[in-house]
């Protein structure tokens, strides 16, 4: 890329203001609908979903600028893991407690792997065509949240709705370049609100500043269930392998010097953000693939820009009035934004797949229907299943990853032979 900053060079004022608005307003949107999409999962009131927003945004500042000083030091963005958001949603029943305990637990675990240099044992693991499975398999299994989503308000009319918003912001997605292409999250939340506002309008609740709110239905105590921590690690081996790309991937651009170091730090304090996250009781984190189009479009590289974009997070998370006007944001759009990223992530699983024959063919196939079965399945039948196998077994996502990885495991042995 033709740049005219590189990593640890300084824009001038005016343009540095200006790329931080850019980054903050990037980073912003994810936090919201991520955020977003999980609060709507575990909580009916406004006063408890906005808690949560403001654990998110404040997880996520410190994570930032711990990464872009201590960790990695390159211009990530650093969100709300769709792979937890899986996890969380399909294991609902087993309770919050048990949930973020096992999500702190496995970032601990996530934290250890990394200091001690064991992330090349994950790239044997997840080869391309196991990659391309998991991209498709969060995508399913997160399809009746999504709906849920879209439904809740109005339907039919918020669904005819939604497949308008998304078909707008699809057809957006081919049709602009550069800076309106990268920014079409942020118009979305922007214009998509107004107007379902206006069709469908809604009273806004402004919560009042209060310290102590934000400290809030923290994780008391642990809930320990080994099979519950089970299924979120196979989750999270899905996010190693996330958040090792997203680092490797732009330090390659880039030409970063001291790459190993870098993807040892970075994923370490992944580890660590996640180990807060399972504490403060909201959904782990890990840092995005979005920096390239970003560093495209403003033509700077320099991490230094995002510092205080981490700072305006940290701040925006002791600030409930600001965090209940993102809160406010239908759920509808939030819905429609989150099935379009899915989308995305669709549309980049099926550039990675290579079927040269049926047995390739069902490496991929096969977890993928196998999946669609579990997110599918009726209630009553999953309730023959002991309750120990539940979190596993009910859980589209890691029966999937489990599927393919067998599949592939046997296909390069017949390969080989």
């Amino acid at each position: 890329m033709n740049l005219r900053y590189d990593l640890e060079e300084k824009p001038p004022p005016a343009e540095f203001l200006a790329i931080s608005i850019q980054w903050l307003a990037l980073t912003a949107s994810l936090l919201i609908i991520g955020g977003r999409v999980v609060a709507e999962i575990q909580y009916e009131s406004g006063f408890e979903k906005t808690i949560y927003l403001q654990k998110v945004f404040f997880i996520a500042g410190m994570s930032l600028l711990a990464q872009l000083f201590f960790g990695h030091r390159l211009p990530l963005v650093f969100g709300p893991s769709a792979v937890l958001i899986v996890a969380i949603y399909a294991n609902l029943e087993s309770g919050l407690l048990a949930i973020y305990t096992a999500i702190a637990i496995c970032g601990a675990i996530l934290f250890i792997f990394a200091m001690t240099g064991k992330m090349s044992l994950l790239r044997s693991l997840f080869t391309e065509r196991v990659v391309a499975v998991v991209l498709l398999l969060v995508a399913i299994s997160l399809i009746p949240a999504i709906m849920d989503l879209i439904l809740n308000d109005s339907p039919p009319y918020s669904f005819l709705f939604s497949m308008i918003l998304l078909l707008s912001l699809i057809i957006l997605s081919i049709t602009l370049k550069g800076f309106w292409n990268s920014s079409i999250i942020i118009f979305a939340l922007l214009f998509g609100s107004a107007i379902y506002l206006i069709i469908f309008p809604q009273q806004l609740a402004i919560s009042e500043f209060e310290f102590t709110n934000f400290f809030y239905d923290l994780i008391p105590n642990f809930s320990f269930r080994v099979e519950l921590i089970f299924a979120f690690l196979i989750c999270y081996l899905a996010l190693a392998i996330n958040d090792l790309s997203s680092i490797y991937s732009l330090g390659r651009l880039l030409k970063a010097n001291e790459m190993e170091k870098r993807i040892k730090k970075g994923v370490s304090l992944t580890g660590i953000s996640n180990i807060f996250s399972g504490f403060f009781g909201v959904v782990g984190m890990v840092n995005y693939t979005l920096s390239p189009g970003m560093i495209s479009t403003t033509k700077c590289a320099s991490r230094f820009p995002l510092v205080p974009v981490g700072v305006i997070l940290i701040i925006f998370a002791f600030i409930p009035s600001v965090i209940s006007i993102f809160g406010a944001i239908p759920r509808t759009v939030i819905g429609t934004i989150f099935l379009y990223l899915m989308c995305s992530q669709v549309a980049l699983a099926f550039t990675m797949i290579k079927v040269e024959d049926v047995d390739s063919g069902l490496v991929i196939g096969f977890p993928v229907l196998l999946a669609v079965l579990i997110t599918f399945i009726p209630e009553s039948a999953m309730s023959f299943f002991p309750e120990i196998l539940k979190p596993i077994l009910g859980n589209s996502f890691v029966v999937g990853v489990l599927s393919a990885m067998l599949m592939e495991a046997i296909a390069k042995r017949y390969e080989s032979s």
